[in-house]
């Protein structure tokens, strides 16, 4: 395969696989590392700002087989002038180095840079270079100094296994258009939980599978809360439909999805009130995202015997609710639910166990080139409730 482009995956770097083989097809990505992943699909053509689990893309410019950094660096100044020869003809550029599991020191970094500034000047550009106060810049960083911008280069170096890959970044998550989202809707309730707008993204599109077979598709959010899901696939160009047990809940997505709307995205949602365990949805949506029921918060570990009851109660009802979706949806509708994991202080995770059963509740589980199923479980490092996103088709 001839890799075009090089993505930087977010901090569940087996999520963001899952993410790109459901949009992009298994067989164009091939992981890279512990944090990137290849593809032989051009960078520019690539929906980058649909993805909510990769932090940058990259064109490749440069493959060596090297992974000590003064080999490295000899090949990385050799390929460079090359890049600024694209560059507009006048304005100062701005420059910078982010390093992923390559052996280098800070002076090593700082001295690289220095050298890349003088192959700058030697080409009669001025140019500032964006310090670095680890290997890797980050993506605030990338964003507000401009490095995808006409002016802006940010070279990203990825060691595989004896493999060294240089890219420029072309596209990098818009991290303040995410938290616009995020907090400037109009109803948010922490009672029900806050699921980042990234994230929702992510199941959206692990739901929703391949691009080109997805474009006319109607997402269903059967638990729709404050419509965080719904607003996420409002902007990817989906239909909507929603429904929720509390009318208060349908009403905080109709009011965040009209704020959506004045501020340019066309929303046009079908929202009901109902309960996601006996509920019929007309039409049958196209596909199915959603975060489930995920159980009481917990601000510490329970005992063996509360634990059993919280994942017992979980499993209930999210039975039911698969039971009854499964009765009304077509053979290959596919669906990205966020169930309930529990994360134990010794790191282990417990898993509801409806997952044995899937093929008795009517779903065949997504098998993943890249990843195994038990991988993605989103959860921060201090969370005991975390979010598997559970991948199925009807059968």
């Amino acid at each position: 395969m001839m890799y075009k482009s090089l993505f930087i995956l977010g901090r569940q770097p087996a999520i963001g696989l899952a993410e790109l083989e459901s949009v992009l097809g298994g067989a164009h990505i091939q992981p890279l590392g512990d944090r990137a992943a290849l593809s032989d699909i051009p960078a520019n053509e690539i929906p980058f700002g649909r993805l909510g689990s990769s932090v940058r893309v990259g064109a490749i410019i440069g493959e060596m087989d090297a992974v000590q950094w003064p080999a490295v660096s000899r090949t990385l100044y050799k390929v460079f002038p090359s890049l600024l020869h694209e560059m507009p003809a006048e304005g100062k550029i701005k420059l910078g180095l982010s390093i992923f599991s390559l052996p280098i020191d800070s002076k090593q970094l700082f001295r690289t840079g220095l050298e890349l500034k003088k192959l700058c000047k030697q080409a009669g550009r001025s140019v500032r270079l964006v310090p670095n106060s680890e290997p890797e810049l980050n993506s605030a960083s990338v964003l507000h100094n401009q490095l995808t911008g006409d002016l802006g280069i940010e070279l990203l170096l990825v060691r595989g296994s004896n493999t060294t890959y240089v890219a420029h970044t072309t596209a990098v998550q818009d991290i303040d258009a995410y938290a616009a989202r995020d907090q400037g809707r109009p109803k948010r309730d922490a009672r029900v939980g806050m699921l980042p707008p990234k994230l929702a993204q992510t199941i959206v599109n692990l739901a929703a599978g391949p691009l080109e077979s997805a474009t006319a598709h109607t997402v269903l959010d059967p638990f729709c809360g404050t419509g965080v899901v719904l607003q996420e696939a409002a902007i990817m160009g989906y239909g909507l439909y929603g429904t929720d047990l509390e009318p208060r809940m349908v009403e905080y997505t109709q009011q965040n999805l009209a704020w959506l709307a004045g501020r340019g995205t066309t929303v046009m949602p079908h929202l009901e009130v109902g309960d996601a365990t006996t509920h019929t949805w007309v039409p049958v949506p196209q596909a199915v995202a959603c975060e489930t029921y995920l159980g009481r918060p917990l601000s510490s570990w329970p005992n063996p015997d509360k634990l059993q009851e919280i994942i017992n109660t979980c499993n209930v009802i999210i039975e039911k609710f698969m039971r009854n979706l499964a009765s009304q949806t077509p053979s290959g509708t596919r669906c990205c639910l966020a169930v309930p994991a529990w994360k134990s202080p010794q790191g282990r995770i417990y898993h509801l166990s409806l997952l044995d059963r899937l093929s008795d509740l009517g779903y065949n589980q997504v098998s993943f080139e890249h990843v195994q199923a038990a991988e993605l479980v989103y959860s921060r490092p201090d969370q005991i409730v975390g979010r598997e996103l559970l991948v199925i088709i009807r059968k």
